[in-house]
This record gives structure tokens, C-alpha cells and sequence, in this order.
């Protein structure tokens, strides 16, 4: 009973996330670095799964593709809540984080592109534009009560807004080729959720069923697999049958361990497996390197907040309550941990290009690890003084 206490306190504890995030991240570098390198990567490059469906892939991509697309489905969930009944139902509401999200969006990809434009690491520019929400919530989970409610808040809703600008920029930009007969089967599964949805149907198993069928042909398709998880949460229905928790809020629940415990940690144990090599600090030299650490560490910063603050000075928007421009100025750095999207992104982007990747994935690290020191010694040593009110 009392290790059940404990273990029940742990998974309820927003920090606890990050840290065996974080723990993970370590025990991968250690890996990378040891002896056993060769031996995990062959592990990594075992293939599963049958030849007759096609799905015969190394561990390292079911992972990828096939557990990450449950981590935007749960993701996808958590947007369309939002969307429908929390922070960006009310667009007084929502308008600060949309615009701040749109800002650091906009300003990183800018600034990595000034450094790469033109160059064979151009289609990197998406690598800086995403924040990861489970260590910048967890940081700033950190700070405790010396935080204002509104200020994580924002940042939540912020992190949702870039999750699903993200998502679009994944579908758009980072396909190859299309094959329309497998797309053009994803939108008849898509149509037939929808119509499932708008009768009335409940049960969960109406919905995960046609999921797989979506993944398995948008995966054919040449668009990423992890889009179909998107598709089907916004297909699932959030109305409340009888006073009882929605299909969506249901399922939301059921995927917060599992995605936040299991899925993201084995991602980031699979993909920050860095191998620190002698001239590792003449990587950051680079255009790649420097247009993802200054996209993060600067392009996040600045873009969050001077959009912020032109949005509140046209009177668009106002500032989360009891909240000063100071803390914005921290949320903006906390912004910059990318990690785990941009390190998604980054395989996305150079998906034969194992040094750019490895490059890359040691930028995204630093740059991560600078802007969350930088957002904690801001938000943890900010004075006390006067603050504007929303």
C-alpha cells in the first residue's frame, strides 16, 4: 500500500514527467557514449512485424511512427478540449497565446532560415519552432506557488497552440510523395468517423478500430502516420452523455500515463542516443547548429513577446493576470525547450542525413538546456513589484 501511495503521488505530479524525460535523455547520452553503442543501435535496427502487410520496420521506426502517433492522438485530444471548452474556447481568452504561439513560431524558423537558406540543410527550418510542453510545464511546475496560475496557464495554452501549428507545418511541409489511392482511402475512414460522430455513437471501440485502419493507410499514403492521430481525436466526440465523461475526455485520461510515462520516454531514449565525438564543439560553429540554438534560445523569446506586446498595446489581448512583462520574458525562454518535437522534426527533415540529424539533436539539446535554465533563474529570482492585471 504505501508503494502504491508513493507511485500514485509520483504519476500525479506534473513535474514527474520531465524529470524521467530528463533521466531518460541521460541514460540514452550514456549509451551513445559507452561501449554498448553498437549494441543498442542493433537493437534499434531489429525488424518486427509481417511482410504481407507491409509492416515489417526497424523498432526505432514503429516508435516513431507507430507510438507517436498515439502521442498526437492524445495531443490532438487535449487541442480539441481546449478548442471547444478551455482556454481557446473564448477568443478574449485565447487571443494572447495564439498570437504569442504564432510569434514563436514565425521568428525561429526566420532566424534558422537566415543561416541556412539556400544551403542543404534548408528544410531544417521547422527544427526551432516547437516548444515541448512536458518539460517547459515541468519547470515551471517547479517554481511552485511563487508562479501566478495565469502564468502557466498561458503557457499551457501556448504550448497547445504550437503543438497544433506543429502538426499543420508536418502535414504541409515534410511530405514527399503522395499516394492518392491510400489518401484517398484515409478520407472515406475520416468521413466515416465523422458521420459515426455526428449519430450519436459512444462507444470508444467505433473509433479506435477505424484508427488503425487510418494510420496503417496514411502511413502509405507518403504523409506521416502520426497525422492520423490528430484525425481521429478530433473525430471522437467531447459532448457529455448523461452527465457522464465524454468519449474524448475518457480516452484522454486513459492516455495520460501511457503517453506521458512510456511513449515519450522511449522516444527520447531512442533519439538523443548523441554520440559525443572529439570535435563536438565545431558543430556549433555551423549554420545548422547556430539557426537551431539562436531559433530556440533567441527566435522563441522574441517572438512570443513582441507580438504579445503589440497585441495588448492594439488592445487585441491582455496580460495573464497579476502577471508583469518579466514573467512573459521567462515563459518566452521556457518556450525555447524544443526537444522532443524539434528532435521529431529534425527526422523528419534530414530522414537519411545521420549527421545533420546527430548535429541537430546536439543543438536542440543545448539550446533546450540553456532557455530552461535561463526561463527558471528569470521566473525563480524575478522581484517582486507592481503587476498588471488582465
Amino acid at each position: 500500500m504505501i508503494i502504491y501511495r508513493y507511485f500514485n503521488q509520483f504519476v500525479n505530479n506534473s513535474k514527474s514527467a520531465g524529470i524521467l524525460l530528463l533521466i531518460l535523455v541521460l541514460i540514452s547520452l550514456c549509451i551513445a557514449n559507452s561501449s554498448f553503442a553498437n549494441s543498442f543501435q542493433h537493437v534499434l535496427d531489429y525488424q518486427i512485424g509481417t511482410e504481407i502487410l507491409h509492416l515489417k520496420y526497424p523498432i526505432s521506426v514503429w516508435i516513431n511512427d507507430g507510438l507517436m502517433a498515439i502521442f498526437f492522438l492524445y495531443v490532438g485530444l487535449e487541442i480539441k478540449r481546449e478548442l471547444l471548452r478551455g482556454e481557446l474556447a473564448d477568443i478574449r481568452q485565447a487571443a494572447l497565446p495564439i498570437v504569442a504561439a504564432f510569434g514563436g513560431m514565425v521568428f525561429p524558423a526566420v532566424i534558422y532560415l537566415v543561416f541556412n537558406h539556400n544551403t542543404s540543410h534548408a528544410d531544417g527550418w521547422a527544427i526551432p519552432m516547437t516548444t515541448d510542453i512536458a518539460f517547459s510545464l515541468a519547470i515551471i511546475s517547479m517554481l511552485g506557488k511563487n508562479i501566478p496560475t495565469s502564468l502557466k496557464i498561458f503557457l499551457s495554452a501556448l504550448a497547445i497552440v504550437d503543438d497544433l501549428g506543429a502538426i499543420i507545418v508536418i502535414a504541409l511541409f515534410y511530405t514527399d510523395s503522395i499516394d492518392w489511392v491510400s489518401l484517398g482511402i484515409c478520407g472515406g475512414i475520416t468521413i466515416f468517423l465523422i458521420i459515426l460522430n455526428k449519430t450519436g455513437i459512444k462507444n470508444l471501440l467505433f473509433y479506435l478500430v477505424p484508427g488503425l485502419l487510418l494510420w496503417y493507410f496514411m502511413h502509405h499514403s507518403g504523409i506521416h502516420a502520426t497525422i492520423a492521430g490528430v484525425i481521429l481525436a478530433f473525430t471522437i466526440p467531447l459532448k457529455n452523455p448523461a452527465n457522464k465523461i465524454s468519449p474524448s475526455e475518457k480516452l484522454e485520461k486513459q492516455l495520460h500515463l501511457p503517453v506521458s510515462f512510456l511513449i515519450m520516454p522511449l522516444f527520447a531514449l531512442v533519439n538523443t542516443n548523441i554520440t559525443f565525438e572529439k570535435d563536438i564543439f565545431s558543430h556549433f560553429i555551423s549554420p545548422l547548429s547556430t539557426g537551431i540554438i539562436l531559433g530556440l534560445f533567441a527566435g522563441k523569446v522574441l517572438g512570443i513577446n513582441i507580438l504579445s506586446w503589440l497585441a495588448i498595446k492594439i488592445k487585441w489581448a491582455k496580460l495573464p493576470a497579476n502577471c508583469s512583462f518579466k514573467e512573459m520574458l521567462g515563459v518566452g525562454f521556457l518556450a525555447g525547450i524544443g526537444f522532443t518535437m524539434s528532435i521529431f522534426v529534425a527526422l523528419l527533415a534530414f530522414p537519411k542525413d545521420f549527421e545533420s540529424q546527430n548535429i541537430s539533436k546536439i543543438s536542440i539539446l543545448a539550446a533546450s538546456v540553456i532557455s530552461g535554465v535561463t526561463g527558471y533563474i528569470i521566473l525563480r529570482f524575478r522581484k517582486s513589484g507592481i503587476r498588471h492585471t488582465a
